[in-house]
Order: C-alpha cells, then structure tokens, then sequence
C-alpha cells in the first residue's frame, strides 16, 4: 500500500508548535518582568488605537497599541524594559494617554503591525468632512511621482484583500488626484468594467479599469460622505463634501448621473492652491492688463469676464479681488460654491432654495459693499440688479457664459438690460481659455508647417497695433513628453484673454442692438488683441504648441 506524505499538512503542524512554544516563551517572561501577557492572534486590533503610533516607530520600537478606551491604551511590547519601548511609553504618556504595558510575542507583533494595511488615508470627521492626514500625503507624495506609479499603486491595493480594499481605495484616489493637481476624478461604469480618469490640465487621463463590485461599494461610500440618497439610483443627483488638511478645507463638488452600466460619478476638485494665482501671472497682454488694472481700481464700474466652464474665469475674478484689496474698503462675494477663501473679504455661499444670486446681490447692497464680485449672472434678475448696483457707485465683477467677450453686449441685451444703459454700467467684456503650457524640460524647436504658416501670418496682419506682433514669425515649438509630465509634453496651464473697453464707439454700436462682427468692428481702434491673436503670439513665443491652440479655439473662424 503506497505511503502519502502531507507536507504541506506538516509544516501547518511545525509552525503552530512553534508558535505556541513562543507564546508560552512570552508568558514566562511577563512574570519574570511583571507585566501582563497577551496573545495578540486572539484580540482584537483595535485601528484607532493602532494609529496613535506611526507603522515606522512602532516596528522600530517592537511594540504595538493594540486597544483603546478614551485614554486609556493597551501597548504590546516585545521587551518592555527596553529603551525604545520606555521612550514610546513617555511620549504617549505626555500626550495625555495612560498606557498599559503587555508582554507579547514577535508573531504577536507581526500579527498586529499587519492591521497597518486596513488603516486608510482619512477619518470622517463629521457628516461631509474628510480628515486627510498630512504626514499620510506626504508620504504618498513621496512614493507617486509619475502617473504609471499612481498606477501601480492603485493596481497594488486593488490586489489586496477586501478589507483593505474597501477601507482605502477611496481615500487612495483622492490622494491620487492631490498629488498629480487634478481638477476633476471620473469614475465611469462600462460593460466590462469601470474606467478611472483624471482631468490633468483639462484633459481627460485614463489611470485605470477596475471591477464593478469594488465600484458599487466605492459608489455608496462617495454618495454616503457627500450628502447623497443611496436608495436613489435612477435619478441625477449633486452634492458636495471637504477634505480636512490641517487648517485648510478643500471643497469636493460631486455629481451623479445614472447610466446603462451604473452610476457615473465626478468628483470636482477644488484646490485653493491651484486658484489663488496673482493677476500678473494669469498671462494677460501687457497692454490689456494696464486697461485691467486702472479699470478694476475704480470706485464704480462693471467687469464681466466671459467663457465656458473650465475656462479660468473664477481664478481671475479672485485675482482681481486679491489685487484691490484693503481695510479700507468692504468687498463682498456671492459664489457657488466658494472656491476659495480670501482673507479679509465677506465671502456668501448659494442656497438655491433660500440664497439665491438674485437675493444675495440685493442683500448685499443692503450692506454697503464698495466692491460686490457675483459669480455668475444667469438670469434677467441677476443682470438687472448688477447693473443697477454698478451705475449706484458699486465695483461689480461677475462672469457670463458666452464665446468671445463681443458676445457680451447681445447677451446682456437678450437678458433684458436696457442697450442704453449697457454702456453707462460696463467697463470692460472680459474673454478667456485656457491652454496647456508646453514643459520646459522636453519641449523641442520646431518649424511650423506650411499650413501653420499661413494661418499664423493671417493671424499677425490682422493685429491692430504693431507693436504687439512678435520678430519670431517661423519657429515654435511642440510638445515631446518625459517623466516630469508624465509623457503628455504639457506642465501647467494659461490663459488666452482678450478685451473690449467701453469707450464712445462701443456705445454708439450698441445702443443699436448689434451683431458681434459689428462690435468688433468698433473695437478695432482698441488695439487690444483677440484670443486668436493672444493664443498664436504664444504659440511663437514658445509658452504653447499649435496644436494645443487649435484644440481649445477655432482658429480659423475669423482669419482664413
């Protein structure tokens, strides 16, 4: 009769022996030191008593906190009378915590510094907050330089099991999409799975494909901490939560929107350091800045700043209030929501149902404001009650949706302000885009194409002042990608702006309720340049690629 031999039975059998003779090891010792014994394979680890100690400190030392109530802790040790072991003891001590000791063995411990994996980025500190770590953060950082090692690191922890899984993935993308400055996290359930994407300088980056049971519980987590009906899955929903870093609050605008596969999710990233850009560096002309400049320090006026979503308008309405700034004057802000937090300005935030635009500029005006920004007007409302404000010895800024700032006049007209009073309220109809910025570590000098070429000496003759047309008329440079990038060629983004001031030829013109060519038409003498005009000089001047150009605008509208 054959012999079977269970190997792999046996060694289960060695290795309990030998862990039960160190247990036993580990008893006869807590006598012989007087402390307690514990085996921590048949407790509990409790995760918030385990992230009072640092991973790196509490292996270095050879312990583990492995249970707390209130402040009284449970330390594990594998040699309480050790240096190490006393110094962590008095620092926890004179954190106001009362520890007691326990004797436990090396299995013990490696038992407990397992639980290390299931602790995630971030504790919910109440209903729509998320307390990030910022040595958590930086530690990230410091493993996530490129965007294939955030791919890896997702990758990694998709791997491990549910547990660990669950607790962190989410706090794993946010801190993802910190590290690399994304605007926006998309998550988008397909048949086979759900896809990943940044908007890293606004566009879209695929990170990841992952499966739908991790997504749906993904999904429930995102809804749950922003304010969101789980029940509902039929239906679009929006809703918002924050992200505690130290002193600072990050907003995080979500919206869902149901699909054949699923909810579609997109997390709005709203970064106060990506915002609070000084107006110098926003990459206004130095012509039109000078108008910008003088026009946003007076006592009265209207600067209306126009594009569409994503365009940078709320980043240069904070630039000019960050400009004028002073104790002397009350400047007051009616925003949705507010991006980001200006010190020493009184700064109001949208409830659609009790606070709206409308009813927020009239209440403000009630507050003797000198300067009043409105982040959008929408509706009729809105712009008559701007205008008033501004011709009653108010500053207004605010923002407009339409395509170049000529499509101002006939959309404030189609809103129902008066032609005539236009003029008299608004000082300037601001424009603006935003394109990627080539990466100066890669990019490569080029010679435009034949087809470039011509459109680019179309662009320069059509500008009014020569001044502003640039020596360079033949070179450029295109994008060529490396791991400062991470491969795409672009680092960073700026705007392409143009102007109209309202000066006696925009008030004639529009008083007659004109067409957009017949105010740019008017606006010629200005000297001011297009966003066409602005966004090719940059092309020559080696900030931006053609390429890029094209994607954003339509060069070809005006001039060819």
């Amino acid at each position: 009769m054959p012999v079977t031999f269970h190997d792999e039975e046996e060694e289960k059998r060695v290795a309990e022996l030998r862990r039960q003779e160190e247990e036993e090891l580990a008893r006869m010792l807590s006598q012989k030191y007087g402390v307690e014994y514990a085996d921590l394979s048949r407790v509990s680890i409790n995760t918030d008593a385990l992230r009072l100690l640092p991973e790196e400190e509490a292996r270095k030392a050879n312990v583990a906190v492995f249970r707390r109530t209130a402040k009284k802790i449970d330390v594990g040790a594998l040699a309480p009378e050790a240096d190490t072991t006393k110094q962590v003891v008095a620092s926890l001590t004179e954190r106001g915590f009362s520890p007691t000791l326990y004797m436990v063995s090396q299995e013990s411990l490696k038992r407990a510094w397992e639980y290390y994996k299931d602790l995630s980025f971030a504790t919910e500190t109440k209903a729509g907050v998320l307390d990030i770590s910022e040595e958590e953060l930086k530690d990230f950082e410091a493993k996530v330089k490129t965007l294939d090692d955030l791919r890896g690191l997702v990758t990694d922890t998709l791997g491990q099991k549910k547990a660990y899984r669950l607790s962190r993935i989410f706090e794993l993308i946010l801190a993802g999409s910190l590290s690399v400055n994304a605007s926006d996290v998309h998550l988008e359930p397909q048949e086979d799975a759900v896809r990943l994407r940044y908007r890293l300088d606004g566009v879209l980056t695929d990170i990841i494909d992952f499966d739908h049971e991790t997504y749906h519980l993904l999904a429930s987590r995102v809804k749950l901490i922003s304010g969101l009906k789980l029940n509902i899955t039929k239906e679009a929903q929006d809703g918002r939560f924050s992200i505690k870093q130290g002193a600072a609050d990050m907003e995080i605008r979500t919206s869902v929107l149901p699909g054949p596969y699923g909810e579609a999710i997109v997390l709005r990233v709203l970064n106060p350091k990506t915002i609070g850009v000084p107006l110098e560096e926003l990459g206004i002309e130095p012509k039109l800045l000078k108008f910008l400049s003088h026009s946003i320090s007076k006592p009265n006026g209207m600067i209306l700043t126009t594009g569409p979503t994503g365009s940078g308008k709320t980043t240069t309405l904070y630039a000019f209030l960050s400009r004028i700034y002073s104790p002397q004057i009350k400047i007051i802000t009616i925003e949705d929501p507010i991006e980001y937090h200006l010190k020493g300005i009184v700064q109001t935030q949208v409830d659609r149902k009790n606070y709206t635009f409308a009813s927020g500029l009239r209440s403000s005006l009630r507050q003797d404001p000198d300067v009043i920004m409105v982040g959008e007007i929408r509706d009729a409302e809105v712009a008559e009650t701007a205008i008033n404000a501004s011709l009653t010895g108010h500053m207004v800024f605010s923002t407009l949706h339409t395509n170049d700032a000529a499509g101002t006049f006939p959309r404030l007209i189609d809103l129902k302000v008066n032609p005539k009073v236009i003029s008299s309220a608004l000082t300037i109809a601001l424009a603006q885009r935003l394109v990627r910025k080539l990466c100066s570590a890669c990019k490569k000098e080029t010679a435009l194409s034949e087809s470039e070429q011509k459109l680019a000496d179309a662009v320069l003759a059509s500008i009014e002042d020569k001044a502003l047309v640039p020596k360079n008329r033949t070179g450029a440079f295109s994008a060529v990608g490396c791991p400062a990038c991470n491969n795409t060629g672009y680092k960073g983004r700026i705007g392409i702006f143009e102007g109209i001031v309202v000066d006696k030829q925009i008030e004639e013109v529009v008083e007659k309720n004109p067409s957009e060519r017949e105010i740019w038409q008017a606006a010629r003498p200005q000297g001011l340049l297009t966003m066409q005009q602005d966004g090719v000089i940059k092309v020559l001047s080696g900030v931006t690629s053609f390429e890029e150009l094209s994607r954003v605008i339509d060069l070809e509208e005006r001039y060819v």
